[in-house]
């Protein structure tokens, strides 16, 4: 009851701290990032030249994801790009934007050609390049909340929280983001996790697997 309190904000925050998962990884699971380095060129090939391609990272934890995805955008030569990770947690939205990680998580799923072109010891941390950070935006947001302000993505991920919701919370999650996907893009989710039973908006690219694209386009996934 106190939750309802309009007056209970700090409590309602800390309860949010304390509930949600934050686990992440560089490259979390591999292959998502390897259709998205095919993927890319095709986007941009697309697009006129003036057009920034935009990736949301939702439930971006402390950033990973996001870096990830700036690295590969790098490697291909892709610099007008932009990269949106949000997070309902205040405090692993302020971690990812301070883009800094200790020994244990760089080793997690980063080469080290990556580590050493990319990142710059501090200390016992690594710190993520200028250029990397300068294509990232960090926000606290609620994947229940209005998104049509955020405009459309080319790529959206959104891996490994749909696990966390019942069928009709995850249905009205993955309609939402793909309002907000661009005709021929694509949205990441889990290995785990399917739109099946649960939105007719989405459908699965053949051969892929945690790929969707918008039912009825044609995706430059295929």
């Amino acid at each position: 009851m106190r939750l309802r309190d309009p007056r209970a904000e700090i409590l309602a925050r800390a309860v949010t701290e304390a509930l949600t998962t934050n686990e992440s990884s560089f490259f979390r699971d591999g292959k998502p990032f390897d259709h998205l380095r095919r993927l890319l060129p095709k986007l941009r090939a697309a697009r006129p030249a003036t057009h920034k391609i935009r990736i949301w990272s939702a439930a971006c934890s402390t950033g990973q994801e996001a870096y990830s995805v700036a690295i590969i955008l790098r490697d291909l030569g892709i610099q007008n790009a932009e990269i949106y990770g949000s997070d309902l947690s205040r405090e692993v939205v302020e971690r990812a934007r301070e883009g800094s990680f200790t020994q244990f998580e760089v080793q997690r799923g980063l080469p080290v050609q990556m580590l050493v072109k990319y990142f710059k010891q501090e200390g016992s941390k690594w710190r993520v390049a200028p250029e990397l950070r300068a294509m990232t935006r960090f926000e606290e947001r609620n994947l229940l909340a209005d998104h049509r302000p955020l405009g459309r993505f080319d790529v959206i991920f959104c891996r490994n929280v749909l696990i966390y919701f019942d069928p009709p919370t995850k249905g009205k999650v993955m309609n939402a983001l793909a309002a907000q996907l661009a005709p021929d893009g694509v949205l990441y989710l889990g290995g785990a996790e399917t739109v099946l039973g649960l939105t007719d908006r989405l459908v699965a690219v053949t051969g892929e697997r945690g790929v969707y694209a918008l039912a009825g386009a044609v995706s430059a996934a295929s």
